[in-house]
C-alpha cells in the first residue's frame, strides 16, 4: 500500500530526543500535509510546560493528558509527533493506527543521552528513579512492537530522515 497517495496521517513515535519533531515539520513540508505535535497541544491544553505538569502533578498525570489529547485528535493529512510516553497507552495507540502508519524513529541509547543532556528539562514521563536507561529498556519493545515502520533515527540530517520516512511509505 502506498500511504502517500492516501490522504492520511503519519505517526511518529519513539524516545525523547529521537528527532520527532524536529523531523516530523520537515515531513510535514515536503509532503504537504499539517502538523501536529502532542506536546504543544498538552501544554496548550495545561498552560504549562510538560515538566512543570510532572513537577506538580506527577508523570501519570501526564501520561493520562497524553491519552486524552490522542484520543481526541481529529486530523487528516497530518504528521502528528507524539511525546515518548504515548507508547503506554493501546488506547493511544490503536488511535494512531485508524489514522495512519506508526513510524518508530529508532536511535541508540548513547545518541539519545547525548541529546537529552543539551536539554535536561525535557519531561520525560517516568518514574523519577528510573535512569535513562532504564526508560530506554522499557521503552524500546513497546516502540518496536506499536511501530508499522522502523527508521534509523541515527542515519543522517534530519532532512535526509524525512526523505528516508517517504522512500520508506512508497
Amino acid at each position: 500500500m502506498n500511504f502517500l497517495k492516501e490522504k492520511t496521517c503519519i505517526s511518529l513515535i519513539g524516545m525523547p530526543a529521537a528527532g520527532k519533531s524536529t523531523v516530523g515539520v520537515i515531513l510535514a513540508k515536503l509532503m504537504g500535509l499539517d502538523f501536529v505535535d502532542t506536546d504543544i497541544l498538552i501544554q496548550n491544553m495545561e498552560n504549562r510546560t510538560l515538566q512543570d505538569i510532572i513537577d506538580c502533578a506527577g508523570y501519570k498525570h501526564l501520561r493520562k493528558i497524553e491519552e486524552k489529547v490522542i484520543l481526541s485528535l481529529e486530523v487528516k493529512s497530518s504528521i502528528i509527533s507524539t511525546g515518548g510516553s504515548a507508547i503506554y497507552s493501546k488506547k493511544s495507540m490503536a488511535k494512531l493506527r485508524t489514522l495512519g502508519p506508526r513510524v518508530y524513529l529508532k536511535l541508540d541509547l548513547e545518541s539519545l543521552r547525548e541529546r537529552v543532556a543539551t536539554t535536561p528539562n525535557r519531561g520525560i514521563a517516568s518514574e523519577a528513579d528510573k535512569t535513562f536507561q532504564e526508560i530506554f529498556n522499557e521503552r524500546t519493545p513497546l516502540y518496536e512492537a506499536y511501530s508499522d515502520f522502523v527508521i534509523d533515527a541515527g542515519a543522517g540530517s534530519a532532512d535526509t530522515l524525512a526523505k528516508n520516512i517517504i522512500k520508506l511509505l512508497k
